[in-house]
Order: structure tokens, then sequence, then C-alpha cells
């Protein structure tokens, strides 16, 4: 007989209307016992490590319909990325042990019955941590949405919206690396300070305490803008497009600015897309799976090399996973935020 232990949950109480609150999500306690299921071939039970808080989440708190991600089912776990060490495997290419970054459950233990998706983690000395950021989704986010859609040429132009975050931080890296001029926009002064310090971007603002954020850009960006890494959508959006340049790129990841609004709101500068002829694209990661490797190729020297800077915010515990996701909305994380859930 498997060994059957406790399994603590993260559960969605609801569908969310408005802004979400730690009190839509409740930690339920269960059980699981530790072996696959005999009816469940190729399937995996694993024990999770660290778990990914990513803004994408938000729209999953509702019921919608043809989206490219499915709804939270209310009652149940709430899914998404994290790391995780297999506790036992009916498929034939994991294996007890084996250490595995993707889609996983938010619970001390999951059973993952598709590997669709599911990477293999074999550089371990790098924190484990890593793999919920630079070295997993939102690392490969920034490479393939700067270099596949943005189409950078050394000397541009690079404007990115939450510029601190898990993807914009790594997006300002890349582009000074290839010679770019960078500013990002954040929340506070203390992130501001963090992408000229740490992450060595040209310049930052706080867009909080820019009452005009057309004449922000224009004071940032006197020539223009080249590449906009859009992360937030809104008044932002409106303000860039006024800005761009002739045959300018923007590459649409996110707009957390609208995940909480009940009527997005409208966009009015669009006519800006036909007078400077300017490419907008939104991008999914799961698109640029297979550069994954190219990305490791590229990525993991530079960071063994101190040429890239990394910021996590960890939050420690399973039971403080909601108050840490809540907290992106706000802007209170600095950098990638994390949650462990064990340490091996």
């Amino acid at each position: 007989m498997a060994e059957e232990v406790s399994n603590k949950q993260i559960i969605l109480r609801d569908y969310v209307k408005g802004f979400p609150k730690e009190s839509d999500m409740t930690l339920k306690a269960s059980t699981v016992k530790l072996k696959v299921p005999e009816d469940c071939s190729d399937a995996l039970l694993v024990k999770n490590l660290y778990l990914s808080c990513d803004p994408y989440m938000r729209s999953r708190m509702r019921k919608i319909e043809g989206s490219y991600v499915e709804s939270f089912t209310p009652g149940s776990a709430i899914t998404g990325y994290g790391v995780a060490k297999i506790v036992d495997s009916s498929h034939p290419n994991f294996k007890k042990g084996d250490l595995v970054w993707g889609i996983t459950g938010w619970e001390e233990y999951s059973l993952i019955r598709s590997t669709q998706g599911l990477f293999k983690i074999h550089h371990t000395d790098l924190p484990l941590s890593y793999y919920t950021g630079i070295l997993g989704m939102a690392g490969h986010t920034a490479y393939c949405g700067f270099y596949e859609v943005c189409s950078p040429k050394k000397g541009e132009y690079v404007f990115i919206s939450a510029a601190s975050g898990a993807v914009g931080q790594l997006v300002g890296q890349f582009a000074k690396l290839l010679g770019c001029y960078v500013v990002g926009s954040a929340g506070s002064k203390d992130k501001v300070d963090l992408l000229k310090n740490k992450f060595g971007y040209d310049d930052a603002f706080n867009y909080k305490e820019e009452p005009d954020l057309n004449a922000a850009l224009k004071r940032c960006f006197p020539n223009g803008i080249d590449i906009y890494f859009e992360n937030v959508g809104g008044k932002m959006l409106d303000a860039v497009l006024l800005n761009m340049r002739l045959h300018g790129r923007i590459a649409v990841c996110g707009m957390i600015s609208q995940y909480n609004l009940e009527e997005p709101e409208g966009t009015h500068n669009l006519f800006c897309l036909i007078t400077k002829r300017i490419r907008m694209e939104g991008f999914l990661v799961f698109d640029y799976y297979h550069l994954y490797p190219k990305y490791l190729e590229m990525v993991l020297p530079l960071i063994k090399d101190g040429k890239i800077n990394y910021v996590e915010d960890i939050a420690e515990g399973l039971e403080n996973a909601p108050t840490a996701l809540i907290g992106l909305f706000s802007g209170r994380n600095v950098g990638k935020q994390v949650v462990v859930v064990a340490r091996e």
C-alpha cells in the first residue's frame, strides 16, 4: 500500500469580480497517496517545491470562454507554474527523483496527468527557484518577446513598462547587452532605483508620480521609441503610441492595468499604428517553447558570469501564497514573486 500523507491546497472559492482578495482563496487540508494511480498512464506524482505568482493567473479567476488558458475550477486547487520533484512516475521519460518545471497545482503534492510543456531541470548549480523565473517561463517570455517579436538592433531606443517585474527586469538587461538605450517605468522610488542601479537602465521613472505620461516619455525619449515591451496597457499604451518612431515595434506581453477592470479602458491613439507604420504584436510564450534550449544556451553563461542580475521576492509557506499573488496587482512585490512550498 502506498503511503498516504497530508496535502495542503490553495482553493479558489468562486469566480472573482473586480480586484481579487486573499479571502477569494482558502487553504484546505487534504491527503494524497504517494503513488501514481494504476489507471493513469504517462503520469507523474510530484512534490512541489516552488510556485510562481504570475499576473495572467488573474484572468483564470473569472469565467472565460475561448481564452488561451482555462478558467480555474472553484472548489479545486488553483494551478500555475512551479518547480517540483518527482515522487512517482508511470511515464518512461521521467523517473523518481527528477526535478521538473512547468504547470503544477498550488498544493504540496500534485498528480500531473500530461507532461506536455513540462521541462526536466538539468542545471542544478543555480537556485531551483530560478526555474519559476529567469530560467523558466518568465525568462523565456522576455527572450522570445524581445528577440523574436521586437527584432532589436544595436543603438535602438527601448521602453519597458512594469520594468522591475519578472519579465521586465530581464528585457531591459537583454536590451542593454545588445547596446540599446533603455528606459523603464515602475511604481515606486525603490523600484526606479533598482532599475537604474542594479539592472543598468539608462533612465527610469515612477509612473505614479507622473501627471502626464506623454510628457514623461518625451523627456526620456526626445528622439522617440523604437521598441516598446508592453506589460501594462491602458493610459501607458496610449502615451507610448504618441512617442513611437517610424517603423517601431511593440511586443504585447501583458496588460496588468486592465486585469481587474470589469470594462477595459479604451485605447485612443491607435491611428499612430498607421501614420508611423508601427508593428504591434501580441505573443504567447507557448509558441516559442521550441527555442527554450537556445535560450538556456544564451542565458546560463550570462548568469554565471554576473552579466545578468536577477531579483526574487520570496514568500515562505503555501499558506502565504494568496497574499503573494494578490500583491502583484498593487505592485507590492519587488522582482519575481516566488512562493516556497518546500526546499526538497
